[in-house]
């Protein structure tokens, strides 16, 4: 479907591209001719994802927390010393666990948002002033998801950063049209990986409700949100700006919020097994 020099001449920094989704994307981006630099918290996953990307000289990486913009300053500097001046940027980094709010401290909540919504616009920031220099535009797009305009319960400072990243995403695509610069967003449902599937699938009994609210009847797989991602920002999509395309097989139109379910049980139940999720 995609030509073998699609992304030909891109140049791609992805937030959290050490793991999961983000990681998928990277590796998409490369076959299709981009060169993709991968930003993340943890310098030795970075180094194991270069690895397995084995793409020589058109990858590289630059450990940062994007809540610090000065870390992320330098972290694109690094990245447009190695593979070149960025064009597009993916902001895929993300924190999230469920828990009843009224037991949330304000410093998890902090995490998750500074983390998420003032993660993604040090990022974005930064390198919109890159891009407006330049004069040549540029892509964003950010990953967030279903309940970013639904909210869900037991991830509320999750839901609150997503909505924040959702309305930023079409804010910026009106204000920097001007520029070039396109802004959009895709709305996963939920797709396997490591590092959510432990947060918030840490059991069969949930995995398996969770898959029964899709009408698709299965969870999403890396590679579709991957064509996704690289139709979006290509040159294929010039005139597609502040939209957020939903990828879920009819989850969120089937059920709402994604842990909303968790309501239907007495509150007491619903903290045991939250409990017994984080190991208690």
């Amino acid at each position: 479907m995609f030509s073998p020099d699609a992304l030909k001449d891109r140049v791609v920094l992805i937030t959290g591209g050490g793991s999961g989704l983000g990681f998928s994307m990277a590796s998409r981006f490369l076959e299709l001719g981009a060169r993709v630099g991968l930003v993340g918290r943890t310098p030795a996953r970075l180094t194991d994802a270069l690895a397995r990307l084995d793409a020589g000289d058109r990858a590289a990486s630059a450990a940062a927390d994007v809540r610090e913009p000065e870390e992320v300053a330098t972290a694109l500097d690094r990245i447009e010393a190695d593979i070149g001046e960025l064009d597009t940027v993916v902001n895929c980094a993300a924190g999230n666990f469920l828990a009843a709010t009224e037991d949330l401290s304000p410093r998890a909540f902090d995490a998750v948002v500074r983390t998420v919504l003032h993660g993604t616009f040090n990022v974005t920031s930064d390198a919109g002033r890159r891009f407006i220099r330049r004069g040549r535009g540029g892509d964003f797009l950010n990953i967030v998801t279903t309940y970013a305009w639904t909210g869900s319960a037991f991830v509320v400072p999750s839901a609150v950063a997503k909505a924040g990243v959702l309305a930023l995403t079409r804010s910026l695509a009106v204000e920097w049209a001007t520029y070039g610069i396109r802004v959009n967003a895709i709305a996963p449902g939920p797709f396997p990986t490591e590092g959510a599937w432990k947060a918030l699938m840490p059991t069969p009994e949930v995995e398996a409700a969770a898959r029964d609210r899709i009408p698709a009847g299965r969870f999403g797989e890396h590679e579709e949100l991957g064509n996704l991602a690289a139709f979006l920002i290509s040159r294929a999509a010039p005139f597609i700006t502040g939209e957020c395309v939903t990828i879920d097989g009819g989850e969120w139109l089937a059920s709402g919020g994604e842990f909303n379910h968790f309501t239907r049980l007495p509150r007491e139940d619903v903290k045991s097994i939250l409990q017994r999720m984080r190991g208690g």
